[in-house]
């Protein structure tokens, strides 16, 4: 890293905070244990109720002020303690709940490459959207700017998503996540991303 990146790397963080997020402070992190790397992006996607957009409700599960009586759905979500670092919304505005210095509660049991519990190591990005389904520009606008910007701050060495770490559990963000689109936009060699990924895009070439 150059003296000028980080000076502005600096300038995009303070504290774990990125400055062009809107801060939202959840309850619902801890300290990362002593000498741990964040060398890990995790993606994800929810949305809530499922397949619906626009609302508050994502946000307010996270810092643990859902209101049960809202919709059916969220009765399953009594005494869910879960947060994310980041939120994209479907047109692109950004959300932050935890500091990226701290541990949020977003991969679960989960594993990748030398890593046994992905949370501790790992930056949580949801993406506005249901498994399989497709994403906004808007939202691979942001999620790129912020990648970048992680990827200035941390010294990440791969970007996976929730059904990476987690397979056979987790399935999001799915098949309807453009992973091409992604590693072209951040300019980063194959090996970020995971293998399926990258052999899929072989494939279709």
């Amino acid at each position: 890293m150059s003296r000028n990146d980080g000076m502005e790397s600096s300038a995009l963080w303070s504290a774990g905070w990125y400055q062009h997020a809107v801060p939202l402070a959840s309850p619902n992190f801890e300290l990362r244990p002593t000498q741990t790397v964040v060398d890990l992006v995790v993606l994800h996607s929810i949305s809530l109720p499922p397949g619906e957009y626009g609302g508050d409700a994502v946000g307010h599960l996270f810092c643990n002020q859902l209101d049960l009586s809202q919709h059916p759905y969220f009765q399953s979500l009594a005494g869910l303690r879960v947060s994310s670092h980041f939120y994209i919304r479907r047109h692109g505005e950004l959300l932050q709940f935890v500091s990226a210095d701290d541990r949020a509660w977003h991969a679960g049991v989960s594993s990748y490459g030398k890593s046994n519990n992905c949370n501790d190591n790992s930056i949580g990005i949801e993406l506005e959207g249901i498994e399989g389904g497709l994403f906004e520009h808007d939202q691979y606008e942001t999620l790129m700017a912020l990648c970048s910007a992680i990827l200035q701050r941390y010294p990440i060495a791969a970007i996976a998503g929730h059904e990476h770490v987690a397979p056979g559990r987790k399935t999001d963000p799915g098949t309807g996540f453009d992973w091409f689109l992604l590693q072209q936009g951040l300019g980063l060699d194959s090996r970020f991303f995971p293998e399926r990924e990258m052999s899929r895009i072989e494939a279709r070439v």
